[in-house]
């Protein structure tokens, strides 16, 4: 086991507690096991929500195949955005949402003009 104590942004402290079954680890190859298994749920996570692969409303094979292309293809671009911008995910997506929706109501506004 490895206790990590680390200092919040309001000055209180934040304990990590890692576990393995791996006896023979130290805490620096747990911490580094540790990190690369977080970027992993990183992956997942943005995957999921920001390039909307959970929300497939796909029946056949052959729409969730193209589903699931569309949804990496999506992902691969946030991350070359991400990198470019040195944003996050989550950030860059509310940050297409807002210009999206701007796009729209000026459409909106010269559709009703």
């Amino acid at each position: 086991m490895s206790r990590q104590v680390f200092p919040h942004e309001d000055q209180s402290a934040g304990v990590s507690y890692l576990v393995s079954s791996d006896t023979d680890l130290d805490q620096a190859q747990m911490t580094t096991i540790y990190q690369r298994r977080w970027k992993v749920e990183e992956y997942h996570k943005s995957l999921k929500q920001n390039a909307s692969m959970g929300k497939s409303p796909t029946k056949t094979f052959a729409t969730q195949a193209n589903h699931f292309f569309a949804a990496l293809l999506a992902y691969t671009e946030l991350a070359a955005l991400k990198l470019r911008r040195c944003l996050g995910h989550f950030r860059l997506k509310a940050q297409l949402y807002a210009v999206g929706l701007k796009a729209m109501y000026q459409q909106l506004e010269r559709l009703n003009a």
